[in-house]
């Protein structure tokens, strides 16, 4: 992968030995890749910046299938990260039925998947982040872009703590956030010392006082090599995520404090500036338009996973994915005080072909102990490839939306277009992890409403702006809000208010009428004190009711402008 220079050729030579139709298996497959392939690099430069971002929270190997629909509005239409599939494969050159095509798109996921195995795992980044750092003495800087903390049953359960005990152990040296705030003020505070790293988030400010709540910048010496990192969290968090939770802090893009930061930076000696961002990529390639000075930003928050370097004006952007299912390696030359050279590659974190590390291999263990038998509970099996990831919707939230249309005796349901969340294989049990990976938040209930076609309508079009707003500054990240229950089409090239039309109730096929009451079944709302069952039981009695799950393919969405 996913460097095309070096890798590319491995990619090619595994590709006949496992395209689709040579019968061969996923031990077959690691074996054509090994750890010193992934790890094969021609190194640059004295700095070495190794990222990774938004694995929320887990700790084992994954299967993750990346979007087959990811559009782009404005001026991003057409660009990275905002092409799936054939077109993403033919933009970055890269082979159809290769480990590129299974990391990277969602092309023939389930066969690839069978073939090169599960992604991620903690015990795996370790071994690469280790491997690296021994081979880039005293060069290397390991930095989290953030919802690290968030996402999983033991995060929930711990608080978070099991990801700081991770963090600590493979040594990151700075880190963002974004759903880490949904642990509330108290306990992120608490967090930003457990872990002996700063948590960086220069857009933080208490409204009281105003006075910025966390580190905003860290200096660091790399290679004889100045670096300032400066923290960027998600700046539309109290809009996105409860208020309530973080009351008295306020967040922003901020782009002018952002300015200032980087020249701040550059006063105080600084020859290498990176922004850990947590902004989205758009607002990120917005923001490195606008401020002037910035070397690198490791973007995050989007999920993106591009193989390339995206370069605005003087500034790279890096997008390392999510889930744990890559490392980005960025080698810097730096002359005179400035970036003059590098060298990049996409890590695919292949957990086959890597050996874990020891160390964290036990911790994870430790840490899951007292859950695992839970966790590992079947509660039915799936027939469907469940997954999460897409502009409209997803078949993991079809199967949320299922589950609460019956078991919550609604006319529709609501769930939230969040991007976080592992797929599952069909033929695959269905247990309890898979489903707290979909729905481990810290606001879980499980509502059921009243709502007129009206109020449905205006709910649709506000989320709807928030995604195909062509200013990227408008973007307040996620997907579109999944619904069950109900067909619309959309037409994301008109303005708020006219994108949204022919809104029909599935169980009658009749029209939405703007006056008539509907229940609504939801969760995670961002209100306080939302009474009713949490979603994960919601969605665990539904399946164990069925048994079986065998998703038709949701239809119910037209899309106008794609």
């Amino acid at each position: 992968m996913i460097s095309r220079r070096d890798f590319l050729n491995v990619s090619a030579a595994t590709a006949l030995a496992t395209g689709l139709g040579s019968g061969l298996g996923r031990a077959a497959a690691a074996q054509k890749i090994t750890q010193d392939d992934l790890l094969k690099f021609e190194a640059k430069g004295q700095v070495t910046l190794l990222h990774n971002t938004d694995c929320h929270a887990q700790l084992k190997p994954v299967y993750f299938r990346e979007p087959s629909i990811n559009l782009g509005v404005g001026e991003a239409k057409g660009l990275p990260p905002h092409l799936t599939g054939g077109a993403f494969l033919e933009r970055f050159g890269l082979k159809p039925e290769t480990l590129d095509a299974y990391a990277l798109t969602s092309e023939n996921f389930t066969a690839l998947a069978k073939n090169y195995g599960r992604v991620g795992g903690m015990d795996r980044m370790a071994t690469l982040i280790n491997a690296i750092r021994a081979e880039r003495d005293g060069k290397v800087l390991f930095l989290d872009g953030g919802d690290t903390l968030h996402g999983s049953y033991t995060a929930l359960q711990t608080g978070g703590g099991d990801m700081v005990k991770i963090m600590n152990a493979m040594k990151c040296e700075a880190i963002t956030g974004h759903w880490e705030f949904t642990l509330g003020a108290e306990r992120v505070k608490q967090v930003a010392e457990e872990l002996e790293c700063p948590f960086l988030a220069s857009n933080v400010f208490d409204n009281e006082w105003e006075e910025e709540v966390f580190e905003h910048t860290k200096f660091f010496e790399r290679g004889g090599v100045k670096v300032a990192v400066i923290g960027q969290a998600f700046p539309y968090t109290p809009i996105a995520n409860p208020r309530w939770m973080i009351p008295t802090w306020s967040f922003g893009i901020r782009e002018e404090l952002v300015q200032k930061r980087v020249e701040a930076a550059r006063s105080e000696g600084a020859e290498l500036v990176v922004l850990l961002s947590h902004n989205g990529f758009d607002v990120d390639r917005k923001l490195a338009s606008r401020v002037k000075g910035i070397d690198v930003v490791l973007t995050a928050h989007t999920h993106d996973a591009i193989p390339e370097p995206v370069k605005v004006g003087d500034t790279l952007l890096i997008a390392s994915g999510s889930h744990g299912k890559f490392l980005s390696r960025l080698d810097v030359e730096v002359t005179n005080g400035r970036m003059s050279g590098y060298e990049y590659r996409l890590i695919p974190v292949l957990a086959d072909a890597i050996t874990p590390d020891p160390e964290l291999k036990k911790l994870i263990g430790e840490i899951r102990a007292p859950y695992e038998s839970h966790l590992t509970t079947e509660l039915g099996r799936t027939e469907t490839l469940l997954y999460r990831r897409g502009n409209f919707n997803g078949t993991f939230d079809d199967l949320i939306c299922q589950a609460m249309l019956e078991e919550r005796e609604a006319d529709l349901s609501f769930s939230p277009g969040t991007r976080w969340g592992a797929s599952v294989l069909p033929g695959q049990p269905i247990t309890w992890e898979d489903v707290y990976n979909m729905t481990a938040i810290t606001y879980p209930n499980c509502y059921r409403i009243d709502m007129t076609g009206e109020n449905l309508k205006l709910v649709l079009e506000d989320v709807a702006d928030n995604l195909f707003n062509t200013d990227p500054y408008y973007q307040q990240g996620g997907d579109m809000v999944r619904v069950g229950g109900l067909g619309y089409t959309i037409d994301i090239n008109q303005p708020i208010g006219k994108r949204i039309s022919n809104m029909t109730l599935l169980k009658n096929g009749k029209p939405v009428d703007a006056s008539h009451t509907y229940k609504v079944a939801g969760w995670a709302s961002i209100n306080e004190g939302v009474e009713g069952p949490p979603i994960w039981d919601v969605v665990a009695k539904y399946i164990k009711r069925n048994k079986v799950i065998d998703l038709a393919p949701n239809q119910s969405i037209n899309v106008i402008g794609a």
